[in-house]
């Protein structure tokens, strides 16, 4: 089976899911604080390996970090929060194993996790993309910024996606257009040969932050933060052989209404529609949740406001069909929110940060045993947390779930 036939039989488990499930009982639990030397600040969410644990990043933090150097590290924690750091980055000469992972690790087919470093490799300062085996065994596979003014690309905010074809494709921040330095789309086969698929000119799209989707057309969806018609960013589709196009403009309503900045990734529903999240733009500037369709047609579903909270920046689709997703400020002490949100857009707050429990949720996705898991960037004992919230969702298709595996979701 294709991984590609696999998305599809998996978004339609998720579906038939939703109509098992029972009335929620929401439970919060921090299940790690950072201290530092085990990593600080995890920049996004966890993937869940084949054996029920998570794997994730931090920015920041661990054993290798000199005065005014920031590292992070890859770690491993069980669904109980006992974590064990399987890598400390810039443990070589210049940081050329990368430093600073500020995106998810992806699952791929072969059994091992893929990444980014937003800096490190080349020079110590360009983002590399590197290969860790679940016990903890990394190779780096790519470093960007092989030429002058990095053509092929620099400075990675965004994870990997693993096509259908067995390849991975991903954005850098920067690089590319010598005259622009705007970013670019890549291919990358799991041996590190990697190919520059689309480089941004401003007019299409400059600085993507989030990573690619492949939608259930073959074709890879993203956005970018600025850049486009209105210089408030775009979103665009481009084909595995590297065919580009703009699909949709942001503010292009009178106040931005329509939102702008788009920072964080889309999802395709069953239905083949695409939803997102601005950071910026809405009624009150404070970020929209909105529904495109494959051709572009956008449409705004939600503004946030300080209520609800405010700069949403993730969104993950439910196995009860509602979508999921994190604010990093907004509501009670400004310390970020978890929301739920219906595809017409009723948003409810899922919780609320206070400071001790996390400050400013970067990620969260939902686990085979029916729980959310997600990190937030500081907090907890002040280098950040991993918390779960149960909601008491029916484990009675959790013995499908575990397909979801060959295509991370979150």
């Amino acid at each position: 089976m294709s991984v590609l036939s696999l998305s599809r039989l998996v978004s339609c488990i998720y579906f038939l899911a939703a109509m098992t499930l029972v009335a929620p009982a929401e439970t919060f639990t921090t299940l790690i604080s950072f201290n530092g030397t085990d990593g600080s600040r995890p920049p996004t969410s966890l993937a869940q390996g084949p054996d029920g644990n998570f794997y994730g990043t931090t920015s920041v933090g661990g054993t290798n970090c000199g005065t005014g150097i920031n590292c992070g590290t890859v770690f491993k924690i069980t669904p109980a929060g006992e974590l064990t750091t399987l890598y400390n980055f810039c443990g070589q000469t210049n940081c050329s194993d990368g430093r600073e992972p500020g995106a998810p690790l992806i699952l791929a087919t072969d059994g091992n996790f893929y990444g980014t470093t937003t800096f490190g490799g080349v020079d110590g300062n360009y983002g590399t993309i590197f290969k860790i085996t679940p016990s903890g065994t990394l190779t780096t596979i790519y470093r960007f910024c092989q030429k002058t003014k990095c053509p092929d690309g620099s400075y990675l905010y965004s994870g990997l996606v693993q096509g259908s074809n067995g390849n991975f494709y991903g954005t850098t921040n920067g690089g590319g257009s010598s005259k622009c330095d705007c970013g670019t789309v890549f291919k990358i086969t799991p041996t590190g040969d990697l190919t520059t698929l689309h480089k941004f000119h401003l007019a299409d799209g400059a600085q993507p932050y989030a990573g690619l989707i492949q939608a259930t057309d073959g074709d890879f969806y993203g956005t970018t933060v600025y850049g486009g018609e209105y210089k408030s960013g775009t979103i665009f589709r481009i084909t595995a052989g590297g065919e580009f196009k703009t699909l949709y403009n942001f503010c292009s309503h009178t106040g931005c209404t329509d939102g702008s900045s788009p920072a964080g990734n889309l999802v395709q529903a069953v239905d083949g529609t695409f939803y997102g999240v601005t950071g910026g733009g809405g009624t009150s500037n404070f970020g929209t949740f909105f529904a495109m369709t494959p051709s572009g047609a956008l449409t705004t579903l939600h503004s946030f406001g300080v209520a609800d909270g405010f700069n949403p920046a993730w969104l993950m689709q439910g196995s009860d069909g509602n979508f999921y997703g994190v604010t990093e400020m907004g509501a009670d002490v400004n310390d970020g929110i978890v929301f739920k949100t219906t595809a017409q857009g009723e948003v409810t707050v899922f919780h609320s940060f206070s400071g001790n429990d996390g400050r400013y949720p970067h990620g969260i996705g939902q686990a085979t045993n029916g729980s959310f898991y997600g990190t937030t960037d500081e907090g907890g004992d002040g280098n950040g947390t991993v918390f779960r919230i149960s909601r008491g969702l029916s484990h009675s298709w959790q013995q499908y779930l575990h397909l979801a595996k060959l295509m991370p979701r979150w």
